[in-house]
């Protein structure tokens, strides 16, 4: 499995023109935290057949192998085992990295029942070297049992809840064919609150159905929600997908680098200076982006963004209304 460094971003003279995860970890470890990928095995509820035998396509950007493309190794792999090879990989270039998160990354990790769930999380835990957990999910599968489930892990460990939103519009979801609406996202979301546990939010910023007014107020939205922490992600053509036949059908734009970089420099101007910004550009296998071009250009967005931050002389908050 692949495992992502929480790096903090630095910018000209040291000066933060975002909140970093990897500010965030070291204020709260001590020193800094890496991620370890792991790979439960987990289904979507949005692809395959449905309890009512209904036939659910999945998203239109979705292929799951781009994201973990050793599935099929991982399926004969144990969670400890998962993270010890993440972590043998990752000291290789870092020696000195010392702590952990497990990442429960693919798929939707919160689709299935609790016993299942408490046992692979704990699993993870009892890693000597993991100091907590990042569960990636859809709205879609936070019942009360999950919700009670990670509410106990949260009072014994860090544990950071990620909710694939993408969009707040309508009209978005339906491009996307996300298989939820809004409103089913902002209840999962409260009643998550109510659980008292860290919630990160995951966007897809420039999406073909959106314009400027459009992601403004999905910024100011987030803004009043106030997660934990959001993920910024540009739509990626990613093969075998419904989105690559819209692409090679001439049928799609996507943002040049410069317009995506308008776009996340704007946005994370109106969201409030204390939310962490996880992530500001999509990462894929390189194997299976189709485009844009500069998506497989490592570390292209982040620096193009960096740049523009400095251009600007502008910062995360700096329009955010309370």
């Amino acid at each position: 499995m692949s495992a992502e460094y929480v790096k903090e971003t630095k910018v000209g003279n040291e000066r933060f023109f975002y909140r970093t995860l990897g500010e965030a970890m070291r204020q709260e470890f001590g020193c800094g935290v890496w991620k370890v990928s792991v790979d439960a095995g987990f289904c979507c509820p949005n692809a395959g057949v449905d309890d009512l035998g209904n036939i659910r396509n999945g998203c239109i950007f979705c292929n799951i192998n781009s994201f973990a493309p050793n599935r099929q190794l991982a399926a004969n792999k144990t969670i400890l085992a998962q993270i010890d090879e993440g972590i043998t990989r990752l000291r290789r270039h870092y020696p000195k990295a010392q702590k952990f998160i497990a990442y429960f990354q693919p798929s939707t990790n919160t689709n299935a029942p609790t016993k299942k769930l408490e046992k692979i999380y704990n699993e993870a835990l009892k890693h000597p070297e993991v100091v907590g957990l990042a569960i990636g999910t859809r709205p879609d599968t936070l019942g009360e049992d999950v919700l009670e489930l990670l509410e106990k892990i949260s009072q014994q460990t860090h544990l950071q809840l990620e909710i694939g939103l993408q969009s707040i519009h309508q009209k978005s979801l339906e491009f996307l064919n996300r298989g939820h609406d809004y409103k089913t996202f902002a209840n999962a979301y409260q009643n998550a609150k109510n659980h008292n546990l860290k919630i990160g939010i995951h966007l897809i910023i420039g999406l073909p159905t959106e314009n400027n007014s459009d992601l403004n107020k999905t910024a100011d939205e987030i803004a009043k929600l106030k997660p934990n922490s959001i993920k910024l992600h540009n739509l990626c053509v990613i093969r075998d997908t419904k989105l690559a036949d819209y692409w090679h059908a001439d049928n799609l734009k996507l943002p040049t680098i410069h317009e995506y970089a308008e776009m996340v420099v704007n946005f994370i101007e109106r969201i409030p200076p204390d939310i962490i910004i996880d992530r500001i550009a999509s990462e894929a296998n390189d194997d299976y982006i189709i485009a844009p071009d500069w998506s497989k250009i490592k570390h292209a967005a982040r620096n193009t963004i960096n740049n523009l931050l400095i251009q600007k002389n502008t910062f995360q908050g700096k329009y955010y209304n309370k």
